[in-house]
């Protein structure tokens, strides 16, 4: 028995010296940083969508000092990061960085899928066209305060990733929205401007702000990634797994 133990903790230590690849050693920090349940569940939250501190807080119902704690350990895991609003610049938004075998949680049931920014001429169009190639449950885009038109640059993005924007027209929120209707989110201003009810929320910055070409493949790869997270989770209203 002692020669066993003996070999057990040899291989520990050999193991220890070990010079691992460094991203299987950054996976191994997040299986630790997400082996407590309250990390996990805020991971969940994020997994579909973005949340600043106090809305996690409160969908949790932890108190702000042990948030504090688990997001840190987050952070410094690289699970999740922080970004600040566009809109109220006070605020910040944790958001979900990505992870591999990640499956998405809390399915939601929706007539359709309705993403919504301030202009609804190039984020929320996208984020439409991306939605429509990948998922069943229909979509469509809105705005808070329309532009007159969609933006060049996002007809030009969608059409580089075979996508058409040719025909699609900007409309408010208030023309659009129905009851049943999953309502996401993708800029801070109309996360912060729409009433109080639930709804997906994912900090996408602006590319029209920034009007170049990067900016808007940027913006189209980022949707194009929660897009593809989400999707699995979203389901035809009625629909009934057998």
């Amino acid at each position: 028995m002692a020669g066993l133990t003996r070999a057990i903790n040899s291989a520990i230590i050999d193991s220890m010296n070990v010079e691992w690849p460094s991203a299987l050693v950054d996976r191994a920090r997040q299986h630790a940083a997400l082996g407590e349940p309250a990390r996990l569940a805020i991971v969940d939250l994020l997994s579909l969508g973005d949340a600043s501190p106090s809305e996690l807080g409160r969908a949790l119902g932890l108190p702000s000092n042990l948030l504090a704690h688990h997001v840190k350990s987050l952070e410094q895991a690289g699970i999740v990061e922080r970004s600040r609003s566009e809109g109220d610049h006070r605020r910040t938004y944790l958001r979900l960085r990505v992870l591999h075998d990640l499956s998405p949680r809390g399915a939601r049931d929706a007539s359709r899928v309705v993403f919504v920014c301030t202009g609804n001429s190039a984020r929320s169009q996208l984020a439409a066209a991306l939605w429509k190639r990948r998922s069943q449950v229909p979509a469509t885009s809105a705005g808070t305060v329309p532009a007159r038109r969609v933006h060049p640059l996002a007809v030009a993005t969608a059409r580089q990733h075979g996508l058409s924007l040719a025909r699609a027209r900007t409309a408010h929120v208030r023309d659009v929205l129905q009851p049943d209707d999953l309502v996401v989110a993708v800029c801070d201003n109309a996360h912060e401007e729409l009433a109080e009810g639930e709804r997906l929320h994912w900090s996408v910055p602006d590319p029209v702000k920034a009007g170049s070409d990067d900016a808007f493949e940027r913006a189209f790869v980022d949707l194009a990634e929660r897009v593809e997270r989400l999707a699995p989770a979203v389901h035809p209203l009625g629909d009934k797994d057998d």
